[in-house]
Order: structure tokens, then C-alpha cells, then sequence
């Protein structure tokens, strides 16, 4: 099943449709909040780090845990990741295979977190992350989870859109906060500001961010090297993520020829048809079909062939930030290890 794509009111202004919805954010806010007060929450016996945001829908958490797992090997640990495993059908604890699990089965961000760490689905993540240490990690990395309290966290980090922010700053569904900004940032370690192929920046983040005293860590998603080989040619584009004009905006700094673009839904799942009419798109345009990473895993895999994946990896531009964020959890393990 494919979720909604966000309301344009999100983001845009106030309007009516926020002003109405607002009764709804309050009935929101007090089911969050017991929720909450009936969780319990299991300590886990190795560090725990959360990415999570404030907004529903994409931020970019998927890449920044990614690159989180190289920063902690780097320092010697062996981190594993914890995901919800949103769109697929397992409720786990299971290890994910890539070689045999599909989105359909753990959903589509697990098929990428698997490719860089070992990685757990799992509705529950306390049992995840039991199943994680049983396993011989020494480190977990919660890929989203900032709003669930299941497991304790040692550090929290909140990704930050720079070109969307906090959108129109209300609460579901009156607008995309899952929690107030307050709220959701006096629970973080630091924040990561992420930016894409787009040159838009919102500025509605730094005064909340300012007020919390915490950290900014400034990551940027960038094509690969593998994406070059597009540059100048002719593309038939589409997505189904948070934001597809990132990636398109990713394809126009590649100085592709975008002939026709469409966005899908977050998570959407494709089917067969939709990919042939996309593909026979390209062929009369004389174009190639091309697609992020993501949504490559939720391709029917006889039509993957016939689709190419457009690679981004995110580097961080302020890295000696997030060596203070975790510096006490890194001298800790070279303490150990030394």
C-alpha cells in the first residue's frame, strides 16, 4: 500500500484548511501523550542513537544512518540498524535478507539499510534490539523512532530539511509536525541540516534550534560517481519519496535533460503496468528511465532491467561537530578497545 503524498498546505501558508484541521492536532497531541505515558521503555545494554525528525514524510534519516554506520566503524564499533520496516508486511524481530526479503515483506528502506549494516524490522523495538545484541552488536543506530519510546535513546538526532523546515509549523494533520518543535528538540542530541540537488533554504528552523543550544551537523546528499555517466542525456524521471523535486533537482545539477518527470506517493508500490508506460515514455523521447535507490526496491523485479537507478550518498560538511556530539561515546569505546 502506497501513503498519501502531503497536502500542499503543509508547507504553503495557513489557509482554511489548517485552521479547520486544528481541533483534530489538539485530539493529536493528547493521544501522543498517552501513548507515551503507557509505553514502557527498555533500556538497552549497548548505546542507542536514534535519526529521527519532527515532520512526517521524508527528510533524508535513510542516508544520514547510512553514513552514520561508516562514522562508527571508523571509530571501531559494530553498529546495526533498527527500522520499523514501514510498508511491508513482517512484524519481526527479523534480520533482513536482501537477497530474499522484498518491500513488500520489510519495506523499502530496509533493503538499503541492509545493504550497508546488518539491519532489523521489527513493530517492537525493544525486542529488535534485543535480538541485535544477541546477535553481537555493540552499537544501534534507530533509524526513525524520535516519537517512540519503546527503547531508551543515548543520543538523538533530528534531521532537518533545509529547504522545508517545520513546514507551516502546525501539528498533524493540520499541518506535518508529529510533535511540537519544542518539545520535539528538547529531547535531541544535535540536529542535522540536510540539504539536496535543491538551492530553496527555509530559515523558520534556526530560532527553535538556537533556543534548544543544540549542535548543528550540516549534511548534503550528493550523486555518485556511477551518476555522472548521465550527465546531458535525455531522462524520463519519477519518484515516490518524501520529496521527489529533490531528486529531480539532483538530476538538473547532473545537467540531464528531464523530458518528462512524475511523482508517485512515499513508499509507493509499483506495479508493472505503471513501469512499461514509463519505460515506452522513454523510448519515444529517446530517453532513459531512471529512478533513486529507493525506489529501485520497489520495482517489480522483472522491470528493474529496464530502469536506471541514479545513486546519491551524503557527506558531512562540518564533521569535526559531529565528533563533539559523540566524542564521550568514542573515547568510552577506545577506553575498551585500547
Amino acid at each position: 500500500m502506497s501513503a498519501m503524498k502531503a497536502p500542499e498546505f503543509f508547507f504553503h501558508g495557513q489557509g482554511i484548511w489548517p485552521r479547520l484541521l486544528s481541533p483534530l492536532s489538539a485530539i493529536w497531541q493528547v493521544g501522543a501523550a498517552i501513548k507515551r505515558k503507557r509505553t514502557v521503555t527498555h533500556k538497552a545494554q549497548i548505546p542507542v542513537v536514534c535519526v529521527g525528525n519532527l515532520t512526517a514524510g521524508g527528510t533524508g534519516k535513510t542516508p544520514v544512518v547510512i553514513a552514520l554506520v561508516q562514522y562508527f566503524r571508523q571509530a571501531g564499533f559494530k553498529p546495526h540498524i533498527l527500522t520499523r520496516g514501514y510498508g511491508g508486511k513482517l512484524t519481526g524481530p527479523v534480520k533482513v535478507d536482501t537477497s530474499s526479503h522484498e518491500a513488500v515483506d520489510v519495506g523499502d528502506e530496509a533493503l538499503l539499510l541492509a545493504r550497508a549494516a546488518p539491519t532489523w524490522v521489527a513493530k517492537n523495538r525493544a525486542d529488535a534490539a534485543r535480538a541485535a545484541e544477541h546477535d553481537g552488536a555493540d552499537l544501534i543506530l534507530m533509524d526513525d523512532g524520535h516519537q517512540n519510546y519503546a527503547l531508551a535513546k543515548d543520543f538523538s538526532l533530528v534531521v532537518i530539511d533545509r529547504a522545508y523546515g517545520f513546514g507551516n509549523g502546525r501539528i498533524l494533520p493540520a499541518g506535518p509536525l508529529r510533535e511540537s518543535v519544542s518539545d520535539g528538540l528538547a529531547r535531541a542530541s544535535a540536529v542535522v541540516l540536510m540539504s539536496g540537488g535543491d538551492h530553496v533554504e527555509t530559515t523558520t528552523w534556526r530560532q527553535p534550534v538556537k533556543d534548544a543550544g543544540l549542535p548543528v551537523v550540516r549534511a548534503s546528499l550528493e550523486p555518485g560517481i556511477e551518476a555522472e555517466q548521465f550527465s546531458g542525456q535525455k531522462v524520463v524521471a519519477f519518484a515516490g519519496i518524501g520529496r521527489p523535486e529533490k531528486f529531480f533537482s539532483t538530476l538538473e545539477s547532473l545537467k540531464c535533460d528531464i523530458v518528462e518527470r512524475q511523482s508517485f506517493a512515499d513508499h509507493h508500490l509499483y506495479t508493472p503496468d505503471e513501469i512499461m508506460k514509463l519505460v515506452e515514455t522513454a523510448a519515444i523521447h529517446g530517453a532513459r528511465p531512471v529512478t533513486t535507490s529507493k525506489d529501485m526496491v520497489r520495482l517489480p523485479l522483472e522491470a528493474r532491467s529496464m530502469v536506471s537507478e541514479i545513486p546519491v550518498g551524503l557527506i558531512f560538511e562540518n564533521p569535526r561537530t559531529l565528533d563533539e556530539v559523540f566524542a564521550d561515546l568514542i573515547s568510552r569505546e577506545n577506553q575498551h578497545n585500547g
